[in-house]
């Protein structure tokens, strides 16, 4: 069996319903991405993924991943993980984007990075040894982590640049497969949303 990866972003918090950079600000997550986790594990229980018996958890160590597992009926069987943390935005940690641009203008993560935090090889470097460990054994595995290191790891995945991140949005409590077409890495789905409707 070729190893795939299913990516699950964190439900909404704050800090990400108002646009503002969350690296390692560990805010919880708002009822709205509690209730959002809750249906993200319910479409993991039913089929096709029949709640994943043989998959491999791992989960960002910050709050509003792990509680997205365990809300989602992971929690037991996820092993936090460093290299699963979000971006570290540094001096943009808390901003908008307007407030960034107004700072530097054209500024664009996937390009320039995060003055005061990590360079786009830094989280390429991370993304790499994710791809690297989840392709080291035959089975799938899992991850609950947060909206640019999974845009990231879909990116290496595909063997891209990590600025095709930036055509590759994520929303809250979206479900992502990173799979194979051909023998070739390829994206199964992504951003799909369609739990949260009820």
């Amino acid at each position: 069996m070729a190893p795939r990866i299913l990516l699950a972003r964190h439900g909404q918090t704050a800090w990400s319903r108002s646009g503002r950079h969350t690296g390692l600000t560990d805010l919880p997550l708002l009822d709205e991405g509690r209730a959002d986790a809750r249906l993200l594990g319910g479409r993991l229980a039913a089929e096709p993924f029949a709640g994943l018996p043989q998959v491999e958890v791992r989960t960002s160590p910050l709050v509003r991943a792990r509680e997205t597992a365990e809300l989602a009926g992971f929690g037991e069987r996820a092993t936090p993980w460093d290299a699963l943390v979000e971006w570290r935005y540094g001096e943009y940690e808390g901003l908008t984007p307007d407030e960034i641009h107004a700072r530097q203008p054209g500024w664009l993560v996937w390009r320039d990075g995060a003055p005061g935090g990590e360079s786009t090889q830094e989280v390429s470097d991370r993304a790499d040894e994710v791809v690297a460990w989840a392709r080291s054994a035959d089975r799938d595995v899992l991850l609950f982590a947060h909206g640019h290191i999974l845009r990231a790891l879909g990116a290496r995945w595909l063997g891209l640049p990590i600025a095709f991140g930036a055509r590759i949005r994520l929303a809250p409590a979206s479900l992502s497969v990173l799979g194979w077409s051909y023998g070739e890495p390829a994206l199964e789905s992504w951003n799909d949303t369609g739990h949260l409707a009820g």
